[in-house]
């Protein structure tokens, strides 16, 4: 999978998601998110347009230490040529975060003078 490094120094990636398998898939761009040992972070409004049904409600423990709750939505997304099922957290952020659970055995380089993006 190719990406982008954007001129604010993002690691972008394009992945095509939809709320089952059967329906259509959308391209939404990711931001690489190193920070994050979840999976996808994706604003409410995007959870909306893309009709994504709720799943559960999970704990999470912040950077700052805090315990909060957190609504989690299931998808599919396209991943190295196949469905893959997995939960979506909803925030109220602007852009969605792609963690390392799905960079979990994969090479990612980031090339930030190229400005480009590679994960195998």
């Amino acid at each position: 999978m190719n990406g982008i490094v954007d001129n604010a120094n993002r690691a972008l990636l394009e992945i095509s998601i939809s709320a089952n398998a059967k329906a259509v898939k959308e391209l939404i761009t990711t931001w690489i998110d190193t920070a994050f040992n979840g999976g996808l972070v994706i604003p409410r409004t995007e959870i909306e347009r893309l009709r994504l049904k709720k799943a559960s409600i999970i704990e999470a423990i912040l950077a700052d230490g805090t315990t909060v709750e957190l609504e989690t939505f299931a998808c599919y997304i396209d991943w190295f040529g196949a469905a893959y099922k997995t939960q979506v957290v909803a925030n109220d952020g602007e852009y969605p975060l792609l963690g390392t659970t799905l960079l979990a055995n994969r090479v990612l380089c980031v090339d930030y003078r190229a400005k480009t993006l590679t994960l195998e």
